[in-house]
Formats: structure tokens, sequence, C-alpha cells
């Protein structure tokens, strides 16, 4: 028995109608409609008449009219929800129920809503704002109210917000490339008012600063387009761009100290060959290499005395001053460190400090410098007298305290104090160790001339091709001489005696040049004594009286003894209150500008106090050695002697005494410093009657050179450095005693030196021999002079410099 159950069809009929509801603006209303039916009836609704559409059926049916923003959803029971309810929602709604059999209507069921009227009101005030010049900005503005009022923007009389498209409750006008001040207003505004609120956006000027500093700035870098070659008589000026010194680039720091005298530096160095190692222009010592982005910060150039560190800094203020390079960089600030000591004791602020050495900067105005792009330069760290104690200074990021000036140098050099800040530092590679690794970036090395260089430079400054030419013969023919002249003070120093020697007809021979070390430091000297009056004085007067030529002396010993004490000291760099102390006075150092000189008239600070340095380092050991050996000729007084122990020796004494003191004394000292101090004594010992010219007290002396040769050779022969050892052949060679070079000369030339057993003296001539060659050490055969473990151990300095070992 089968049956067939089928629901009833009829017309939809309303289970439930919707009645009357009153809300509150911004609350939710609900109106309920039910209907049954077969099929089941649609549910729509109609407001005042219109219908109230909705396009998908979903958990929660959004209803879409144009003006509801979808707060209107029907459910998918069919009731009808407004959400955030608004006046504009008021009226009557209506359910309609609809199928196939028919439509019904439940009649209208209305909804008050209670308006809550608020005025515009600002919940976020835009802020002034003050921006450097193409800068960007954002001024963000927030209102609400009831109704929500509109946001916009407007400059003066023109609006910045579109009319059509002003947003509700909150605007923000972005603002680029801004180059004038303006005041800008913003305006929220609704049925019940409008407010405004006008926030000013000022360009600082600091161009403004900034160009009158730069103005003065440049104007007194310009002044390093010419430097005094020992003189500072204006007719002896050089240009700057014909000083030949160049910068190449090295991986870093080395691992060890150098200890070496700077003069045996200058040897390994005339060994190597700079095309090896990638070159960098001074002006390029801050920019990255082979595309990198890396930035660097801190740049330690390192070079011997008189190499051109001080020039080199010169020529990158005064490029930058004539606005051919490195424009980028807004301001130079030279902080010399021979300055820097006279504020020792003192405290300041980091501004104050900067003031102090950049006096455009104060007088212009600028007193934050970390919004600029600058470059300090910190020239001559070996003069440095500062502790620089980067391991007990407290950390100091606050550029308005006041603290030690060494505090904030070692913050700066941290990077602590201005990050965004280039920092160059010039050194002599002995005081390299004093600045951390790790707050340096780049380490560059200054070489000095090459064996082109060299030529050129002897061209430029003598004017006779003929005389140039004989000089540069001379100077190619001694390898001490050519070495030297690496050092372009030493290049002027040789093209000075050279030039004038060969001017004077008495001194044509070839011989009679000179060829050692102190022979050519004692033309020197002489030649500067022998014209000093036609120098300077007024009358044009030579230097012939009596009186006269007993103040020359005297001069020359106080410089003499100002040399030799601070040598034993380190120092390099005298103030006025270390000058008076020798009784030296200051007027009189100026007539020995050749050999003596003020630094601190290119002050960039505002110090008065004056600083003095002898014109290179070996001038200051050649005059240190003067006062030694005069003392010991005219006072029977060794000066080497352990201190307390110094001892008036008997007339007849022979010099022998004073020179061995001088190579033990030499040879106690761990760096090397009285190497060079060392030569000059015993080179003195062979040319005493030379500085009788000068010297007028100087007595002549026999040379007792057998007992010192014999010493140095003992010496030589005991387990030595190769440093220490190499300085004592050149020591032998002051004293004109060739005979260990001759001798091992001899077995090389022979062919047979690997069948040969040498002494240790022979061993040290031959390192000696190698290491001294003109040529460059690119490949060494070990096989071919000896196939001994003592031979490996021995010829190791050599193994060192060579390119390729065997």
């Amino acid at each position: 028995l089968a049956f067939n159950l089928q629901k009833s069809q009829g017309p939809p009929s309303f289970i439930t109608f919707p009645v009357n509801q009153t809300g509150i603006s911004g609350g939710v209303a609900s109106f309920v409609c039910q209907a049954r039916g077969e099929p089941k009836p649609r549910i729509t609704w109609f407001k005042t008449g219109k219908k109230v559409s909705s396009q998908r059926f979903e958990d929660m049916l959004p209803v879409n009219l144009s003006s509801s923003d979808g707060r209107l959803k029907q459910l998918r029971s069919g009731a009808l929800q407004i959400e955030n309810s608004e006046e504009s929602d008021q009226g009557k709604y209506e359910c309609v129920a609809t199928n196939s059999l028919g439509v019904r209507y439940s009649g209208p069921a209305n909804l008050y809503v209670r308006v809550r009227r608020v005025p515009p009101r600002f919940s976020v005030l835009p802020s002034n704002q003050e921006v450097m010049a193409g800068s960007s900005v954002s001024l963000t503005c927030v209102a609400v109210g009831s109704p929500m009022p509109y946001i916009k923007w407007t400059m003066g009389p023109v609006d910045l917000s579109k009319e059509d498209g002003m947003p509700l409750g909150r605007n923000v006008l972005e603002l680029t490339n801004i180059q004038e001040s303006a005041n800008y207003t913003c305006v929220a505004m609704s049925s019940l008012g409008m407010i405004e609120a006008t926030v000013q956006v000022t360009v600082k000027d600091i161009y403004g600063e900034l160009d009158v500093c730069q103005r003065k700035l440049r104007q007194k870098l310009k002044r390093f387009e010419y430097i005094y070659e020992g003189t500072v008589r204006h007719r002896d000026q050089t240009l700057l761009n014909k000083v030949y010194t160049e910068l190449y680039i090295t991986e870093g720091l080395s691992e060890t100290v150098n200890n070496e005298h700077e003069v045996r530096q200058i040897e390994a160095a005339s060994r190597r060959s700079m095309t090896k190692d990638k070159q960098i222009k001074c002006e390029d010592i801050f920019n990255s290499l082979c595309g990198s982005r890396r930035f660097i910060r801190t740049v330690l150039t390192t070079g011997i005395a008189g190499i051109g560190k001080t020039i080199s800094v010169q020529k990158f203020n005064l490029e930058w001053a004539e606005g051919r390079v490195n424009q980028d960089i807004q301001l130079l600030i030279n902080l010399p460190f021979r300055e820097l000591n006279l504020m020792k004791e003192r405290r300041c602020t980091l501004t104050e400090l900067l003031h102090n050495f950049l006096t455009e900067a104060k007088e212009s105005g600028i007193s934050d410098f970390s919004k600029y792009k600058l470059v300090l330069i910190f020239d001559g760290l070996d003069e440095c007298r500062l502790p620089l104690d980067f391991n007990n200074n407290e950390p100091r990021s606050c550029v308005s305290e006041q603290v030690p000036v060494d505090v904030l140098l070692t913050n700066l050099f941290k990077g602590n104090l201005l990050p965004s800040a280039h920092i160059w530092i010039t050194t002599r590679p002995a005081a390299a160790r004093r600045i951390p690794v790790n707050c340096v970036d780049r380490v560059t090395e200054i070489r000095g001339f090459n064996d082109p260089q060299k030529e050129e430079y002897f061209r430029k400054k003598i004017s006779d091709q003929n005389m140039a030419s004989r000089v540069i013969s001379h100077v190619q023919s001694t390898r001490s001489l050519h070495i030297m002249c690496h050092i372009p003070v030493f290049s002027w120093i040789s093209a000075t005696v050279l030039q004038k020697i060969l001017e004077e007809k008495s001194h044509e021979s070839r011989g009679e040049m000179p060829n050692t070390l102190t022979k050519m430091y004692t033309h020197f000297l002489v030649h500067n004594s022998l014209i000093k009056c036609q120098k300077y004085s007024l009358r044009g007067e030579v230097c012939e009286t009596q009186s006269q030529v007993k103040m020359n002396e005297e001069n020359i010993l106080k410089l003499g003894k100002l040399a030799f004490e601070q040598l034993l000291k380190g120092n390099i760099i005298f103030y006025e209150n270390e000058i008076s102390e020798y009784e030296i006075n200051v007027s009189d150092t100026a007539l020995y500008s050749g050999v003596f000189t003020e630094i601190s008239k290119n002050d960039f600070g505002i110090h008065l106090k004056r600083s003095y340095c002898f014109v290179h380092l070996s001038i200051q050991e050649y005059f240190a050695a003067v006062y030694v050996f005069h003392t010991f000729i005219c006072s029977n007084l060794n000066l080497l002697e352990p201190e307390g122990s110094l001892t008036v020796r008997e007339a007849s004494t022979e010099v022998t005494g004073l020179l061995q003191s001088a190579v033990d004394k030499a040879l106690q000292s761990e760096n090397g410093q009285l190497d060079l101090f060392l030569r000059f004594l015993l080179g003195l010992s062979q040319e005493s009657d030379q500085l009788k010219s000068i010297l007028a007290t100087m007595r002549s002396t026999l040379p007792s050179n057998e007992e010192v040769i014999e010493y140095i050779k003992e010496k030589i022969s005991q387990t030595l450095s190769p440093e220490r050892c190499i300085n004592l052949f050149h020591c032998l060679s002051e004293l004109n005693d060739q005979s260990l070079v001759e001798e091992i000369q001899k077995c090389l030339s022979s062919g047979s030196l690997s069948e040969i057993t040498l002494s240790p003296s022979l061993w040290s001539a031959l390192v000696f021999v190698l290491l001294t060659s003109k040529d460059e050490l690119n490949e060494f055969d070990l096989r071919k002079y000896s196939r001994s473990e003592e031979g490996l151990q021995r010829l190791l300095p050599v193994i060192k410099e060579s390119k390729i070992a065997l």
C-alpha cells in the first residue's frame, strides 16, 4: 500500500509582523518579519514605498542602499538590521512576503532615531615643523563630532583637498621638496559648524649660515697653495702641486708594532715595488672601492717623519677650498695634535672644542655639527701628549656635556660622538698603535718619492739641467743618499747642498761631493750658518765679526742641547716654555729657518702659544750628535754615560770611549730611536775639521777608528736583530770601513758561497748586502747561499723581504 503525501500549497501568511522601533544615533535597530507558505515565501523590505534591495543571501546578508554604506543587513531569518543608525534612516519600513501563489504586505512600522548632535572638535592637532630645505614632512589632522566632520587642508586662500574627496575625521597632508616656509590650515566642518587650526612649517636658514662659514673657511685654506721648504722667505715658496707624495692603500694595521728606526723602514720600502699596491688618491681616502657601499668613517694614514703627511693634509684642504674635489663635504675641521696638546688640562663640550678650531662656524652661528657632512682632520698623532685612554675613559654621547678633551677625543674616535662624521688621522708608524684597530676603517701609507719622482724633483728644483744631471748622478751613485731621497725633505737638503757645492769653483771635483749622510748634513749646517746674515740682516751684512761667529756657535749648541735631550724623551715638537728652558731666543731661531722652524704659523685654532720643531727628525738627530760630540771634545764630558755617573775625562782621552758608549746606548734602544744619531756621531768623529768653520771652539781630533771599528764588528758577531746589525754596517760606512762587505762580496763573486763556512759577522754582512741592494728581491734562491738550517735562520730577513723564496 503506497501513500503519496504532499504538503498543501498556499499563499504567504505572516507569523510575525514588524513593529515600531526607537533607536539612538549610532546604535542598532532591528525589524523582525516571519512568513509561511508553500512554496516558501521570499522576504523583501520597502521603505516609504521604495524597495530595500539585497543582493546576496549569507549568514549576514548585506543590503546595499546607496546611502547606507553597507550598514543595512537582511538576516537569513528575513529580519532587517540597521547598524550605526543615522538620522537619515528614520521612516516607515514594510515587510513583503512573496511566493508563486501570492503577495502579502505586513503593514508599515516606524523607525525613530534620536540624534545626539556634537559640533566638530580636534582630537589630534598638527604641530609646528622645522625642516631643512628640500626635505619632506607629513601633517596629520584628526577631528571628531556628530555628525562626523569633513577635514580639508588649505594654504592661504588655496584649497589643498579636493571638494568632492574630503575625508571624514582624519586628513594627512604630505609635503615634499619643501623650499620655503609657509602656514598650513586644517579645517574641520559639519552641519553644526567649522573649526580651524594653523600649523607653521619653517625652512631653517642653515644654508645661509653654512654659506658664510664656507666662504670664510675656503678663503683661509687657500693659503696652502704655497709651502715653505725649510724657510720662511717668500721667495723660497714652492707650489703645493709640485710636491709629489702619494698614498697607497694597505689592507689594515700590522699585527706587530714596527720597532725599526724610520730610516731602516725607508730602506725596506725602497726595495718594495709600489706597483703591486693599490694606489689611492688623496681626495679619495673616504670613498669605498670596487663598488662597495661601506661607510669609511675613520682613515689612519701612516708615514715616516718628513714623508709628506702634513703636506697631504694641506693638499686635501686646498683642493676642497678651491672647489675641485669632495664638494659633498660641507665643512673641514683641522685639529692638529700639537694644538690639542695645549688643551690637555681643559674641560669643554664637543661644540666648544670644534668652535675652538673652526672659529668661522662660531661666527656664523653654527652649533649643531651633526646636521652637516664634515671631515675632522687630526694631523700628527705621533706628536700627541694626551693619554688617549680608550680603556678607562667613560663613554659619552652628549655634545653639550663638559668633559676633559681626552674624553672627547676617544669618544669621537669610537663613534660615540658625531658618528656620521669622517675622521682622518695621520701619524708616524710607531704611534699608530695608539688608535685601537676597531676604531679604524681604512689604513693608508704615504710612501714618498719613487725613483722617477726623485729625478723629477731635482730637475724642477735645479733650473740648470746640466747641474741637475750631475746632482742626480751623484745621488744615484751613493746608495745611502739615494735611499734617503725617498723623503721629500732630504731631497730638498741634497739639492740645496749639492747645488751649492757645484756652484763653487773650488769644489768642482767629484771626490769632494759628500758621500755619507754625515757629510751631507754637515755641509747643510755650514751652508745655512754662513749665509744666515745674508738672509735676514736688514743691511745685508755677512757674519764676519767675532761676536757674530760666537753668537752663531751659541745658537747651534743651544739647539743641539734641545735636540739631544728631547730626542731621549721622544719629543719632536717643542713649545715656547720648553724652548725658554734652553735660553733660546725665539727671534734667533728664525735665523735658522732651514733647520728649525715655527710650525704654529698655520694654526687652525685660536691658540696664541707657538710651537717649533726641526724641519726633519734627522736634522734633530744630527744636531743632537753635534752637541754631544762638541761637549766631549771641548768639555771632556761624556753625555752618554748612565745618569749620575757623568765624569770629566782627561784632555788626552781619545774619542773612542764616547763612540763605544754611543754604540751601547743605541743598541739598548728598543725602537732604534738612536740609530741615526749614532751614525751621525761616528761620522762627525771623521769630520771635526769641517765643523770648525762654524764652531770656533771645536778642536781638531785624530780619528782613532781601529778600536771603534773592532768594537762594532764584535757587536755584529753577537746575536743581534737584523735591524741593529744593518745600522752597524752603516756605522762602519761612516768610519770608511767596508772590510766585511768587501769580504762577503768576494765570496759572492767566487760562486762557491754555499760551500764556505761563514762567521756570524759574514752572515750579517751577507744579509746587509742583499737587503741594501738596489735590486728588488723578486725571487730569492736560498740554495745559492746555503743549504743548512743555520743558513735558513740567518737569511730569514731576506726571505721575508722577497716575493718568492726557493
